[in-house]
C-alpha cells in the first residue's frame, strides 16, 4: 500500500508540475521547472552515480534547445546517460551506432518502391530513419564519413532531413547528443570546426571518484534495479525552451558574457598577451549566444529568476572549449583549449560584482 501510495503521489506531482508550466505564468513555470529539475536529478541519480556537472549540462542543453558532444573514456554510461534523461521526460530515443559503412540515407531514411494494390501501379514511399525521434545518441560520431556527418549537420541545424527533393521536418523537441572517444583516433573523421560549432556543449565525461566506482559495481553487480518516473513531457521542455529566452539578465552579465568570448580572439586588441601566444582562432558570436543561454537556463533550473555572472562562468568552459583553437606553439607545450578558457575566467572580471542570490 505504501509503495501504491508513493507512486500516485509521484505522478500527482508530475501532473502539477505541467499543469503550472502550461499556465503560461513564468514565475510559477520556474518553479515548476526547478522542482522538476530537483526530481530529475534524484530520478537520474537512481541509475547514474556521480557526474552531476554532466548531467546538470545535459538538462541545460536541452531547455536551450541545443545539442550536445560528450567526450570520455568507454564505459562511463555515456549512452545510459542519454537514454535514462530520455526516459524520465518521456521522449522517443534512438541510438545510432556510427560506423565507417555508414551512409546518409542509413540515418535519414530513404524513398523505397512499391506497388499500389487498390491500382497496381508502383510508387515511391518514404521510410523513416532512425533520425525521427525526439532525443538521438550519435554513438561515435567522429567514425563515420564526412557525406553521413554533414547529413547529420543537416538535421541538427535546420531540423528536418532531405530526401530527394522532399524535406521532411523532424519531432519537436528534437536533440542530439553524440559521443566521442578522444584517444582513439585511428580511423577515425574529426569533426570540423564548422560541425563543432553547432553543438552548443562539449561536455567531458570523467571517471567517477573511489567511492562512487565501489557504488556502480556494487549496483551492477548486484541486483539493483531502478525504476523511473516521468517528470515532464515533450510539451513541457518546448513551454520551457521559451520562457529559458524570456529570464531577464543585467546588462554587465550581457557585457561580461561579450568580452569573455571576445577576449579569446588573438585579432582583439584587448586580448591578454597568452591568448596571441597560445590561440590560432577564437570563439565566435554563436558562443556569446550560447554563454548568455546557458546561463538563463543554468538559473532557472537553480531556482533563480534572473542570471548572474556566476552562471556565465560555469556555462563558459563547456561553451567555449571547442571553440578555442591552440596554435602549434600551444599543442607543443602541452596547453589545451580547457586551460587557455581557465585563464581566461581568471582574468577576465566581470564590470559589477555581484553576489549570487
Amino acid at each position: 500500500m505504501a509503495a501504491e501510495h508513493d507512486e500516485k503521489e509521484d505522478v500527482g506531482t508530475e501532473q502539477k508540475a505541467a499543469s503550472r508550466i502550461a499556465a503560461g505564468d513564468d514565475i510559477e513555470a520556474v518553479k515548476a521547472l526547478t522542482a522538476a529539475n530537483e526530481r530529475m536529478t534524484e530520478q537520474i541519480s537512481r541509475v547514474i552515480v556521480g557526474q552531476d556537472e554532466v548531467v546538470e549540462q545535459v538538462l541545460v542543453a536541452i531547455f536551450c534547445r541545443g545539442h550536445g558532444l560528450l567526450v570520455g573514456m568507454p564505459g562511463l554510461a555515456k549512452t545510459l546517460l542519454v537514454s535514462t534523461i530520455s526516459k524520465v521526460l518521456r521522449l522517443s530515443f534512438k541510438r545510432i551506432q556510427f560506423t565507417p559503412d555508414l551512409m546518409p540515407s542509413d540515418i535519414t531514411g530513404t524513398d523505397v518502391l512499391e506497388e499500389d494494390r487498390t491500382t497496381g501501379k508502383r510508387v515511391f514511399r518514404f521510410v523513416r530513419g532512425p533520425l525521427f525521434a525526439n532525443m538521438i545518441l550519435a554513438d561515435e560520431i567522429n567514425r563515420t564519413p564526412p557525406k553521413t556527418q554533414a547529413a547529420l549537420l543537416e538535421a541538427m541545424q535546420e531540423r528536418m532531413v532531405t530526401v530527394g527533393e522532399q524535406d521532411y521536418v523532424l519531432p519537436d523537441p528534437f536533440f542530439v547528443l553524440a559521443t566521442q572517444n578522444p584517444i582513439e583516433q585511428e580511423g577515425t573523421y574529426p569533426l570540423p570546426e564548422a560541425q563543432l560549432d553547432r553543438f552548443l556543449f562539449m561536455i567531458m565525461v570523467d571517471y567517477p571518484s573511489p567511492e562512487e566506482e565501489l557504488d556502480i559495481m556494487k549496483r551492477i553487480a548486484g541486483t539493483y534495479e531502478a525504476k523511473l518516473d516521468v517528470v515532464l513531457s515533450g510539451e513541457d521542455i518546448l513551454r520551457l525552451q521559451q520562457i529559458v529566452h524570456r529570464v531577464p539578465a543585467a546588462d554587465h552579465v550581457f557585457q561580461y558574457a561579450r568580452d569573455l568570448v571576445r577576449a579569446s580572439r588573438p585579432g582583439n586588441p584587448k586580448a591578454p598577451a597568452f591568448v596571441k601566444e597560445l590561440v590560432q582562432w577564437g570563439a565566435g558570436p554563436r558562443a556569446s549566444i550560447y554563454v548568455m543561454l546557458a546561463a538563463k537556463a543554468r538559473a532557472i533550473l537553480h531556482g533563480r529568476y534572473h542570471a548572474t555572472t556566476e552562471d556565465v562562468r560555469a556555462m563558459a568552459l563547456p561553451v567555449m572549449r571547442h571553440r578555442v583553437i591552440t596554435t602549434f606553439n600551444a599543442e607543443a607545450a602541452g596547453i589545451t583549449a580547457d586551460q587557455v578558457v581557465q585563464r581566461l575566467l581568471a582574468e577576465v572580471k566581470p564590470k559589477v560584482e555581484e553576489s549570487v542570490s
